[in-house]
Formats: C-alpha cells, structure tokens, sequence
C-alpha cells in the first residue's frame, strides 16, 4: 500500500470508529461565551477556571514584555542562555509554591514527558494510576523504568506492587494526578505520601487541574491536604490563563531535569513575554477566592440539577462535570445538539477515557454568570425531552 492510500485508509478507519476530531473554529477571545460558526455560546468546555485567559492585566504584562523582550528566546536556554523573564518567574512560582526552585516548560505534556524521563530510568521502578493523563503515562514509558501501573486510586493495590518489586529497582517513584483530568475525582495524597515514605519512593503529583482551584491561594491540593510530594507539576495553560507548564521541587531535583529533559533542552525556551506575565498571574491568582468560590457555586449547581434531569454525572466536587453517554456517537449527538442550543460542550472519546465511557466534559468557570448557567440547563433540559421521545 502506497503511504498516501495508507494515511487515507487509518482515516477511514478512525472515522468509522466514530472517533474522528475535527477542532471547531472559534473567532472570538476565550471566555464564559465564545463565538461558533459566526453565533456567540456558552463556552462549557475550556480549563479557564478562573476566567483568567482574557484577563486585561496578563494581557498588558504581556504587551509591555513583548516591546522590550521581543518575541521569541531564539534558541534552547543552555544555548543562548535564560533571559531575565524566564528567571523571574521561575523564582516566583518557586516561591509561591513553597519550593527551592523551578523550570519553565513549553507545556504540559512536554513537562511532565521530560521530567519524569530524567528522574528515572533503566533499572528504577515507577508506580502509574491508570488514570494518569497521556502525558504522565508518556514520560514513564519513554523513561524506559520499569512501570507497574495500579487500579484508580488503589493505594492497598500500589502497596502490593511496591511491596513485591521494590527490592529489584535503584529507586522507585509514585506517579499520579491530585485532580484526573476527564472524572474530576480527587487522588488519595496523603496515603500515597505514606506509602512512597514506607518503600523509601519519591511522590510527583500532576497539580494541573488543582492548581488555582483547589488550596490555600489556589496553590493545589497537596497545600489543601498538606502533603509535600517530591516533585509537582503545574500548568500556566488552566487557571493561570496563560500557556506552558513548570515543575517546582528541590534544586538538586531541578537542575537534573534542566540537564536530562529532553524537552527542555532540545527546545526553545518559554517566549519572553509570556514568561513576563507570570508574576502577575500568580498574583491574580492568589486573590482570586471570590473567583474560587463563584466557581464552586456553579460546580454544586451543575452536580445537583443535570441529575434532576436525567443525566449520569458521577459524584464528586470539582469544577470537572463529566456526563456519561457510554457510546462515541451517542456523546458527539449529544454535543451536536447542545450547540444547535447555544452550549458548546465537546464530546470526549477514547482513547481520551476508557471504551464505553464516552462523555460530555463540563467545566463551568469563575467567568461564568447565573444567566449562562441558565441558558446550560434550559438546552440540557430540550436534549433531556429530545432523548426521551
């Protein structure tokens, strides 16, 4: 088969499967609304959970970053060397994380990709929920470690793993989400801290979908809980409304991931402006506990009425609502007829979550008004009449 017949036929297959993704246009800023198709709905479907992605003061701390910094860093940073932005806002998140130091990534895949590959390697043993986003369960497999994987959540399960395998690996890392990305329910933190102490194991948290949300200032739900993991990952790219990642730990840890991750040493660094806006993102972020609460009210409301109405949405607290539709056309006809309704929901299907599982992924933001959640409820409600005939 010829390489283009070849590429035409996965396509088919893929599309067949239902699983083909076509990324909707949207012309307008990100916000509580957005603009579909020339038409303004309600945007329930982005990781903006502050609403901060349109903020004016990151805009402007970029704008002005842009006109002395340029625009690009022009090569890897052990290359042509860390700009004074990059620096600054290292030491901010450092700091407002509670940790020695901390290194920018591009995103958060390539952070936790990168990272992960270089604190561990041939001959060490990572544990890995089987639940992890794409990105931790990358960087385990491209770390080339051993990597046992528990059930959801299992710490009796990882203790089993540990317990028989442990003594054949140099180190061992315990590797998890404190949020899960696409269910929203909340990691075991604490008894996973005591067991990576009991096996003499380093714990690194994915803080993505907590940070800014959950915590004293936003600062996650290691700080909520009280429970320091050896290494935590964060985003920029959720409710910091800006775009990369970071990971913050000691500075022996951070200086070996700045000498061993591949995706930040064979990467150009972080643009300067963006990197500039940082400090003030941390700084909206920190004050932003009436946007933290608004965003719980709009969560308990989502969790108390899309039931009411007929719709499986799984226990939980977190601004992550997933509506369960089992089947991939049935999630895609679902979405189609939300934003024939004005809601932009988008249908999540494997290999995003399990065969069988597909869903809506509702995310309500700070930005987000009691007349937006109004018109959500009023088109789940039709849909709700719809499915029913």
């Amino acid at each position: 088969m010829r390489f283009a017949e070849h590429v035409r036929a996965r396509l088919a297959d893929i599309e067949h499967a239902g699983l083909l993704r076509t990324p909707r246009r949207v012309t307008s800023p990100q916000g509580p609304t957005a603009v579909i198709d020339g038409r303004e709905v309600v945007l329930l479907c982005s990781n903006d959970y502050l609403g901060h992605a349109s903020h004016p003061e990151l805009a402007a701390a970029q704008r002005d970053a842009l006109v002395r910094w340029g625009s690009g860093a022009a090569a890897s940073r052990l290359i042509s060397g860390t700009m004074s932005p990059h620096r600054e806002a290292e030491l901010a998140l450092a700091r407002f994380a509670e940790h020695e130091s901390s290194l920018l990534f591009s995103s958060g895949y390539a952070a936790n990709v990168g990272a992960i590959s270089a604190l561990v390697g041939p001959g060490d043993l990572v544990l890995s929920d089987t639940l992890n986003h794409a990105s931790l369960i990358d960087g385990c497999r491209l770390s080339r470690a051993r990597v046992l994987v528990y059930r959801h959540a299992d710490v009796e399960h990882a203790a089993a793993l540990l317990a028989a395998h442990r003594h054949e690996a140099r180190t061992a890392l315990v590797v998890t989400d404190s949020i899960f990305s696409m269910d929203g329910d909340l990691a075991p933190l604490a008894a996973l801290r005591a067991l990576a102490d009991r096996f003499d194991a380093g714990l690194y948290v994915d803080e993505a979908h907590a940070l800014g949300v959950r915590g004293p200032g936003g600062r996650g739900l290691s700080a909520e809980l009280d429970v320091r993991p050896d290494v935590v990952l964060g985003t920029l790219g959720k409710a910091l409304g800006l775009a990369g990642a970071f990971v913050v730990s000691s500075s022996d840890v951070v200086r070996l991931v700045e000498n061993r991750a591949r995706s930040f040493v064979f990467s150009t660094g972080t643009p300067p402006a963006l990197a500039a806006a940082v400090p003030t993102a941390l700084h909206l972020l920190e004050r932003a506990d009436d946007g933290r609460a608004r965003l719980a009210r709009h969560t308990a409301r989502l969790r108390r009425e899309l039931p009411a109405l007929g719709f499986d949405v799984p226990d939980g607290e977190t601004p992550i609502v997933p509506v369960l539709l089992g089947e991939p056309a049935a999630a895609m006809r679902v979405s189609a007829a939300l934003l024939e309704r004005g809601v932009f929901a988008h249908g999540i299907r494997p290999p995003t979550v399990p065969q069988g599982t597909s869903r809506l992924r509702l995310v309500p933001t700070a930005a987000h008004t009691d007349e937006h959640l109004d018109r959500v409820l009023d088109a789940f409600a039709a849909v709700a009449a719809d499915l029913r005939r």
